[in-house]
């Protein structure tokens, strides 16, 4: 199979991992992101040095990445015991979970 079929074949069917039933049940709706302005907590902070933001799927908090100084995406799945997170950057669909430590 060559990369590009690989690519379609995984685009076709879900993935997902025992964090993501809830979210992946029919009528599940996205939480509303509690800014859009950027990480809330670094923004909560007066510090602007995120680098790629990611939503909470559970609750809608907004938080920078891993390659982030502060890494506030991985603490609140950590400190709330919500795994999931999606991407908040324009275009981007894909989600990690952070107990599997696997796209899903």
């Amino acid at each position: 199979m060559s990369t590009i079929d690989a690519l379609e074949a995984r685009k076709a069917r879900p993935v997902s991992c025992q964090h993501t039933e809830k979210i992946d049940a029919p009528g599940w709706t996205e939480p509303a992101p509690d800014t859009t302005e950027g990480c809330y907590d670094c923004l909560a902070a007066d510090e602007h040095v995120w680098a790629h933001l990611r939503i909470c799927l559970e609750c809608g908090h907004v938080a920078c990445c891993d390659s982030s100084p502060h890494r506030h995406a991985a603490a609140h799945a950590r400190a709330d015991h919500h795994p999931v997170m999606r991407s908040f950057e324009p275009g981007e669909t894909w989600r990690w979970c952070y107990l599997d430590e696997r796209l899903v």
